[in-house]
């Protein structure tokens, strides 16, 4: 008599778990655990413009100094999952208009087979639009939003990136605010923990009184370059389109590399990223620097 085993394999790509099931003939039953970790890079050349069109053998990656194997590639050419963070908070009146209109432009601007998500935040994450790559839902969800509360930007921005999770290959988390935190649990240093090893680039937005704050903008830029992302700010809300547009092209140039990490000392260290293209003489290369193994 044959048997069925089922293998349940949980891969885990520091924040994302995404079981697959596979059957095969045998008669008991194991888990398997593998782990990836998921790095964004974007190539510029000595000259600042994009470098595109790179294979996966064109890339050196390393680990604490230790060279790693890219075990999955996906080029710049390829589809990607965007979510839209947007900051609902009673201070965003006044400038709500020009940003829906602003993500309006940026959906426009999405391929065939991109989707996007529309999140919003004041004391707590609401998704407005689930990922989607029909346009004109993406495009509701936008203009329907209306404005009311307090920040709570660290404790959405966590549950976004986890919501993310389940999305497959490419991704990207762009978080609009206008003011500073003063609602979340989470603390400015968890929640860019958690955006290093969540590995989803972020593309930050500070606008109004963020511009203002020296410290909170250093904790965007660090959220942001941390995870191979960058970081913008709006000094007038007519600047809102142009910056979206900007984030879109940029998006359009993001390398994924994948590899399984070795096997970390349970100490909780953080483990140093690096990535470099050989082939490209004086390659300027903007990707996430590391991750703390959980």
């Amino acid at each position: 008599m044959k048997k069925i085993l089922h293998c349940t394999i949980l891969l885990l790509l520091f924040g994302a778990t995404q079981p697959c099931v596979f059957a095969q003939r045998d008669g008991s039953v194991f888990r398997v655990e593998a782990r990836l970790v998921e790095v964004y890079a974007t190539v510029f050349d000595r000259h600042g413009h994009y470098v595109d069109g790179l294979l996966s053998d064109a890339f050196r990656l390393s680990e604490n100094g230790q060279p790693e194997v890219i075990k999955n590639f996906e080029s710049d050419s390829q589809a990607i999952s965007c979510a839209i963070l947007l900051d609902t908070t009673g201070s965003m009146g006044s400038a709500l208009p020009h940003l829906k209109n602003s993500v309006v432009s940026f959906i426009d601007e999405l391929g065939p087979d991109d989707s996007v998500a529309i999140y919003t935040f004041a004391q707590q994450l609401v998704i407005q639009q689930d990922f989607t790559k029909d346009r004109a839902a993406a495009k509701r969800a936008a203009l329907g939003l209306r404005a009311g509360g307090r920040t709570a930007l660290f404790d959405a921005l966590s549950e976004a990136a986890e919501e993310m999770n389940a999305q497959q290959g490419k991704k990207a988390l762009i978080v609009f605010t206008d003011g500073n935190d003063n609602a979340s649990v989470l603390t400015a240093q968890e929640a860019v923990n958690r955006a290093r090893n969540n590995g989803v680039p972020l593309f930050t937005i500070a606008e109004g009184d963020a511009t203002q704050n020296s410290q909170f903008k250093k904790i965007l830029a660090e959220l942001s370059e941390s995870t191979g992302g960058s970081t913008f700010e709006v000094q007038d809300p007519k600047e809102m389109k142009s910056v979206f547009l900007q984030i879109s092209a940029e998006l359009r140039h993001m390398y994924l590399l994948t590899y399984k990490p070795p096997r970390a000392p349970a100490d909780g260290k953080w483990r140093k990223i690096d990535v470099t293209v050989p082939s490209v003489e004086g390659a300027r290369i903007r990707a996430k620097e590391g991750y703390f193994p959980n």
